[in-house]
């Protein structure tokens, strides 16, 4: 007897760990409209295993998985001699009640109408990208940092990953050995909106299931050996006008960031400690974050300086028109945020700030080790929350931030995210970095 092959209708859930049900991809066409069931506890699932008790859903209930065919994935299985593996196949889902209606929990429709309200009140609209790094879990002593002798070693798996990834849909730029031990960075091209989310979800799916099948395992754990240099998700933002023109350039200002910029950076930098909650929200993802960890020790503005949150990248004379070039890169995200609510809150952080018309932030063009305390204390440095206890009190005392979620979904969000403290809690770094390298 042949094997049928199966599409999974997919979803994000708020501990960033893609959930669903799957059916014979021949039925895929029936489905299109109505979806498959799914349960509102199912959202109150943790990354631990565990039902996050209590939880604001309890045993009622029922929600509907609605594919969004653009998101479809198809990765042909890798041929080798004896291979079994299926082909891989899914397609991302809103949740919906069961008449159709958005669930006022669901991560997609979380970011789509944080970006609705952005183009509502300002006209812009967002280009986004996920720069994802990971790790090859392996024993194998591992190559020089950034060496092209770490990527050849791990061949075939760049080559394949590259491969399945454009075959995906999710157009990777590069592939880069990096700082870790069998640590590697995949940036992949700019899209518009929820698509960018729907790429970064895509990508980390498949380039988990590359790995399974060249026989070893890929983990994109925020920290999985403390002593070294951890996995983090820089998302990079751009912002363009009713007629498409870029936004944040203006040669004549400071690091050529328009008004209209510093101010949306202003506004994810007033809302930092809140947004380490959604971006780092892990029991070991403070610690990656910082000085020194390559990820973001100053909770500042920076031109060219990967020590803080945010940064404006280079431009270069030779990619052409340096105002297309223009974007901010946020750095304090990891692979445990969902990535539909990292991106939704930092446009709802600089949003915010572009309503309050915050002034211009400081930036920094130096390593913040070099600085004495009170430039120190003016950077932020080391000023993001030391613990997920702490992030997640931030959140709680940021009124603004706390009401981007509706209160059903802060309530849920939360109630995943103390379950998780719980859990760690008397836990040695070393044995969490090793369980979320697992879970990761």
């Amino acid at each position: 007897m042949s094997a049928s092959e199966l599409v999974a209708f997919v979803c994000c859930d708020l501990g960033a760990i893609v959930r669903g049900r799957s059916l014979p991809a021949s039925e895929l066409a029936g489905h299109v409209e109505h979806g498959v069931g799914w349960v509102p506890a199912n959202h109150a699932l943790t990354p631990i295993g565990t039902l996050a008790e209590p939880n604001p859903f309890g045993s009622t209930g029922d929600l509907r998985l609605l594919p969004d065919l653009d998101t479809h994935v198809r990765v042909q299985a890798i041929a080798g001699e004896g291979s079994e593996t299926a082909t891989l196949e899914f397609v991302l889902c809103d949740m919906a009640e069961t008449d159709g209606s958005p669930w006022e929990c669901c991560p997609r429709t979380f970011l789509r109408r944080a970006l609705e309200d952005l183009r509502a009140q300002t006209g812009l609209r967002v280009l986004a990208s996920f720069e994802h790094e990971f790790q090859l879990l392996s024993d194998a002593p591992a190559a020089l940092a950034f060496s092209l002798e770490a990527q050849r070693r791990a061949e075939p798996f760049p080559s394949q990953v590259v491969a399945a990834l454009r075959e995906a849909g999710v157009a990777p730029e590069r592939f880069m050995a990096e700082y870790a031990a069998h640590q590697f960075e995949i940036p992949v091209s700019p899209a518009e909106g929820v698509a960018a989310a729907d790429r970064a979800v895509a990508l980390r799916e498949v380039v988990r299931e590359v790995a399974r099948q060249g026989g070893v395992r890929a983990t994109f754990a925020p920290l999985l050996d403390p002593a070294q240099a951890g996995n983090g998700v820089h998302i990079h933002v751009s912002l363009l006008d009713e007629d498409g023109r870029a936004a944040l350039y203006d040669e004549e200002r400071a690091a050529c960031l328009s008004e209209l910029g510093a101010s949306f950076a202003a506004g994810v930098l007033a809302h930092a400690d809140a947004l380490s909650a959604i971006c780092a929200p892990s029991p070991v993802s403070a610690t990656r974050l910082s000085p020194h960890r390559w990820s973001a020790g100053a909770a500042c503005l920076g031109l060219r300086n990967r020590e803080t949150l945010l940064r404006i990248p280079p431009l270069v004379a030779s990619l052409g028109e340096q105002a297309s070039q223009m974007r901010l890169e946020y750095r304090g995200a990891d692979a445990t945020a969902n990535p539909y609510l990292a991106l939704g809150s930092i446009v709802r952080a600089g949003l915010q700030g572009v309503r309050d018309e915050l002034a211009a932030p400081p930036v920094l063009e130096r390593d913040p080790a070099q600085l004495d305390e009170a430039e120190a204390d003016r950077f932020g440095v080391g000023g993001l929350p030391s613990s997920l206890p702490d992030a997640l009190a931030a959140l709680e005392r940021d009124e603004t931030a706390r009401a981007w979620m509706t209160p059903l979904m802060y309530d849920a969000y939360v109630a995943v995210k103390h379950a998780e403290t719980a859990a760690a809690d008397g836990e040695e770094l070393h044995e969490l970095c090793r369980r979320y390298g697992e879970i990761y």
